[in-house]
């Protein structure tokens, strides 16, 4: 009679303990992120305060995700989610006072604290991840934790225009409280090796100043070392130039190529969410036959090729269906080149240096997105459309071809650590 492995038993409850409090937490995230805007609007009118709160969500994430990652691998990082999960439930309360123009700043206020904590989780998750599933699982892994994003984003995004209208910020706050509780309870529930109370050697007293900064640059020096790492900042800084484009650019082609109005907008961006759940359920199945290298390179091509087709389709159709198609397709690849490039990078950074090789990551993204929003906001109004469009399109299918060029065929370490190793640097 065949027997299951413990190990793999204990595996699968591990990961399906973290896909679920991701899953709740992104959830109440999307939540947040659509009620907030839509509060500030109806208390104030003006679209420069509701633009505010985007830029107070996005300043952490370019100023602290360096920072992020140091703290993320000088602690415990099963701990430090629940803790951050915590703290996101606690500090959610202040937006109860908020309940009048004059205290607009609270609302500032908490989406930059709430934003900032996101910048904990996110290194803190990556860093995990090796932790919980072996090193022949992690493409698979990460395609499921895309399912899981692209979920909350679907089930986070409506239900927070609806519980809005139903109980107001009030509402919103409850609800949002409660998923980062649920959150940091699945989280506790995870059982793996602890991590040994070290300091590394390049890093010192974790409570000097001095120390913090060694142990940054010591982050930095994996990037540089590691060609696949390098490559993967390359690459995931393309995209993300790409996406600022696509950011500011998006509602301009719809309201002026497609001669749509808010409600296309909102649709065209919430299907290819289901492109890209659809697209993480195949690849957890296909995941071991494809190469991480290959996903991110054939990614971002197909990736590419697709919005070049979406851009220039008015040409021939405005027919809403046809965007609806192309655009649930984009997201297909567009799971595919994130699966593989965060596997890439897992697999070539040292357990010990996950967290701080992810929070320069999300650094460089960051600053990477915001030229591409500010680029595209300058030249919008001033150049013609779809020249713009295809520069867009042309910057994603340009990553892919430096994936491929860059990261050829090694995506996985010369030698994968083993489960013990893995565990001792989390």
């Amino acid at each position: 009679m065949r027997t299951q492995d413990p190990s793999t038993s204990l595996e699968r409850r591990n990961f399906g303990l973290l896909w679920l409090a991701r899953l709740i937490s992104d959830g109440g995230d999307w939540l947040l992120m659509i009620a907030l805007p839509v509060h500030v609007l109806s208390l104030t009118g003006s679209s420069l305060a509701t633009a505010a709160v985007f830029l107070a969500e996005l300043a952490p994430a370019l100023l602290l995700g360096s920072v992020a990652g140091v703290l993320a691998d000088r602690w415990d990082r099963r701990q430090a989610l629940v803790v951050v999960n915590l703290a996101q439930s606690v500090l959610l309360l202040p937006l109860l006072a908020a309940n009048s123009r004059d205290r607009l700043w609270i609302v500032l206020a908490v989406a930059v604290v709430q934003s900032s904590l996101a910048r904990l989780a996110g290194p803190a998750t990556f860093g995990l991840v090796p932790a919980v599933v072996g090193p022949g699982q992690l493409t698979r892994a990460n395609s499921l934790i895309g399912v899981s994003d692209n979920l909350a984003r679907l089930l986070g995004s409506p239900l927070g225009g609806i519980v809005f209208e139903l109980g107001r910020l009030p509402a919103v706050v409850a609800v949002d409280a409660v998923t980062f509780l649920a959150s940091a309870a699945l989280v506790a529930l995870i059982r793996i090796a602890p991590r040994p109370a070290t300091v590394e050697p390049a890093t010192g007293d974790p409570a000097t100043a001095g120390s913090f900064v060694r142990t940054w640059l010591d982050g930095l020096r994996v990037v540089a070392r590691s060609r696949q790492v390098a490559a993967v900042f390359v690459v995931g800084g393309l995209g993300q130039l790409a996406q600022g484009f696509f950011v500011v650019l998006f509602v301009l082609f719809v309201e002026r190529s497609l001669h749509g109005d808010g409600s296309a907008v909102g649709l065209l961006r919430g299907v290819q969410a289901i492109g890209a759940v659809l697209g993480g359920l195949l690849l957890s199945v296909l995941a071991r036959r494809v190469r991480a290298s290959a996903l991110a390179g054939y990614g971002f091509l197909v990736f590419g090729l697709v919005d070049l087709t979406t851009w220039n389709a008015p040409a021939v159709s405005t027919a809403l269906g046809l965007y609806v198609a192309l655009f649930t397709a984009a997201g297909v690849p567009g799971l595919a080149a994130v699966t593989g490039l965060l596997t890439v990078a897992q697999s070539h950074t040292p357990g010990s240096h996950l967290g701080r090789v992810a929070g320069a990551f999300e650094a460089t993204a960051a600053g990477a997105q915001a030229l591409g929003v500010l680029v595209a906001g300058l030249l919008g109004d001033r150049v013609v459309l779809l020249p713009l469009l295809d520069a867009q399109a042309g910057l994603i299918a340009l990553g892919g071809v430096v994936a491929l060029a860059l990261l050829g065929t090694a995506v996985r370490a010369p030698a994968p650590p083993t489960r013990a190793t893995v565990q001792a640097a989390v």
